[in-house]
């Protein structure tokens, strides 16, 4: 039998429907490193950015700045933070690619189909109530409303993915699986993934 030919998978999803329990769970089944935080600092040695700017601005864009990013863009010689960013974060996921791994967000899924490189690519949701329960058990909403705060992240990563893509996060076209973690567990949709792999190596043998 062959070796197993492991993928790169990479991991969309709404606020709170939990694609970094997914990517620890694939990553801990099939034995290949996934890149959330770890992410983060390699981009911020890519870009010379601080952690801050990076967490703040690698994944997610307002409406107002993607006005003001695309208004003086015209303007010779501007680069903006999100941009300068953005084509670090690319380099990083094609660094990253040339070995099985997962990638959560950062339009890896994109990134990667232009450069005709083959990946899994999942998109995750679930029902409002079961995002906000996971909302309150991360805490990162500070003095906001839990519920606003999981409508602003999502907001901005719809932005983010529209503006530098021109796709809608949420189209499944763009997706190998969409699954609904509120019905479908994530220990579920891990073993979907895997089965799936499995029985492609098999077809190659």
């Amino acid at each position: 039998m062959s070796e197993k030919a492991l993928p790169i998978i990479t991991i969309n999803r709404e606020y709170g429907a939990g694609g970094r329990t997914l990517a620890a769970v694939l990553s801990e089944k099939l034995g290949i490193p996934y890149y959330d935080e770890d992410f983060v600092l390699k981009t911020v040695e890519e870009s010379g950015y601080d952690r801050e700017d990076v967490v703040r601005e690698g994944e997610e864009i307002s409406k107002p700045s993607q006005f003001l990013n695309g208004f003086l863009n015209s303007a010779v010689s501007y680069s903006s933070s999100h941009d300068e960013i953005f084509k670090a974060e690319k380099k990083v996921i094609l660094e990253l690619a040339e070995n099985p791994c997962i990638i959560v967000g950062r339009c890896a899924n994109h990134i990667l189909k232009e450069a005709g490189i083959d990946a899994v690519s999942i998109f995750l949701h679930a029902p409002f109530e079961k995002r906000l329960k996971r909302t309150l058990e991360l805490a990162e909403y500070g003095n906001m409303k839990p519920e606003k705060y999981m409508e602003e992240r999502d907001s901005k990563r719809r932005n983010y993915c529209r503006y530098y893509t021109g796709c809608d996060i949420t189209d499944s076209l763009n997706y190998t699986f969409c699954f609904d973690v509120g019905k479908i567990g994530i220990s579920r949709c891990a073993q979907i993934v895997i089965d799936m792999i499995d029985k492609a190596d098999r077809s190659e043998e």
